[in-house]
């Protein structure tokens, strides 16, 4: 199976059969399909794949797998910038002598050894709801991005990113929260993305302010009347 990415200069049909390859991007995009306010899943190649509802930009990804059946899953109402790629898989034994996949590429010249341990995978990368990730970010596997956070453009993540946190750089670090803990945890409390789409509709001008604690519970109150 050969690479399905972009590269120059390889074969990578003789690299071997578990050779990284691009599960979903450009024309391969298979998420396409569906109503904006459904949740879309799809199960492509070894991996799981869904985004929530109203989330968009998500067609200009690219996702990378090489069948260590990690899953992404992306929140409801995210903004995702161009050039979004995020790595399931492909990590390289560092505690090893070489970080070079013996047994995994070049077999018919190398040897067809069986070494278990490579390709390596730090797990799901999880995006929570109401996500804005800038222009040509990069999410490695095992990256959890908590709801209401902001990832700067050209970032890398690797890790934890909390619930209303900014962060930059590569590696990503913190910058600072949108807001105070008071507000974040009764926004979490709220959690209006999960709410009916009538709902939405009649407290989107509110979401569309500054937060104060006394806007949230008429906000709280909205939700209540259903």
């Amino acid at each position: 199976m050969g690479w399905s990415g972009r590269a120059t200069g390889v074969n990578w049909t003789q690299v071997g059969e578990r050779a990284m390859k691009r599960i979903w991007g450009g024309q391969d995009n298979r998420l396409r399909l569906g109503k904006p306010g459904e949740t879309k899943q799809q199960t492509i190649g070894s991996s799981r794949v869904s985004v929530g509802r109203f989330t968009y930009g998500y067609e200009h990804a690219e996702v990378y797998q090489w069948g260590e059946g990690a899953d992404l899953e992306i929140g409801s109402f995210c903004s995702i910038g161009g050039g979004l790629r995020v790595y399931l898989g492909g990590n390289h034994r560092t505690d090893w002598v070489t970080t070079f996949p013996f047994g995994h590429v070049f077999r018919d010249s190398l040897g067809e050894f069986d070494i278990e341990g490579h390709p390596g995978s730090k797990g799901d990368v999880i995006i929570g709801h109401d996500v804005w990730i800038g222009a040509n970010v990069t999410l490695l596997s095992g990256a959890r991005i908590g709801h209401g956070a902001v990832i700067g453009t050209n970032a890398t993540v690797a890790g934890e990113v909390g619930t209303y946190e900014i962060v930059g750089g590569n590696p990503a670090r913190h910058l600072k929260h949108r807001f105070d803990e008071a507000i974040r945890q009764r926004l979490l409390e709220l959690a209006w993305w999960d709410q009916p789409l009538e709902v939405i509709r009649r407290i989107a001008p509110m979401l569309s302010v500054a937060p104060d604690l006394e806007m949230l519970d008429r906000v709280a109150d909205v939700i209540a009347q259903g």
